[in-house]
């Protein structure tokens, strides 16, 4: 649901809006929070039968996702379709999880990583959607926002409808 709302706003930028530098050392634009995002899931798709080792630290960093709006589009429609016949129940898997110099692996799941990507998805497209209010560009009211923040906003709602 995440990536296909994002899909469809990225489907309808701009490269000139999907690029604009943003924060005071012009390090933020669109794209390299959608990339960011992209590269994340890449990274769980990527889990090879029998390796089970989890990688966020050492993404494909694809440029041209960044520069790309329809680049960008296509490969999280490929995604969202890589992501339907995803087998969420494959055999437990590590995280690698740099600390310092060290590196820890931690037992994890393919569910539970799916649930962390969820998050990590929804938190960089509240970002994305910061940066595009910052230039015009209008968004979805329910656009980066977290599915227990949109339950949490209707039973506050119904609550004051029925208060009153």
């Amino acid at each position: 649901m995440a990536l296909a709302q994002l899909r469809h706003f990225v489907a309808g930028l701009t490269p000139e809006a999907y690029q604009q530098a943003a924060g005071c050392r012009g390090r933020h634009t669109l794209g390299k929070h959608v990339r960011h995002i992209i590269d994340h899931v890449e990274a769980l798709l990527n889990l090879g039968p029998g390796e089970g080792v989890v990688d966020y630290e050492h993404r494909r960093r694809d440029a041209r996702l960044e520069q790309w709006p329809q680049q960008a589009a296509n490969r999280l429609d490929d995604l969202e379709a890589l992501l339907v016949a995803f087998d969420p129940q494959k055999e437990a898997a590590s995280l690698h999880y740099p600390v310092g110099d060290e590196a820890l692996m931690l037992d994890t799941s393919v569910s539970r990583e799916l649930a962390f990507l969820t998050s990590h998805t929804i938190h960089h497209m509240a970002i994305i959607g910061l940066l595009a209010e910052q230039q015009g560009i209008p968004l979805a009211e329910d656009f980066g926002v977290h599915p227990s923040t949109l339950r949490h906003w209707q039973r506050e709602a119904t609550s004051h409808v029925i208060a009153r």
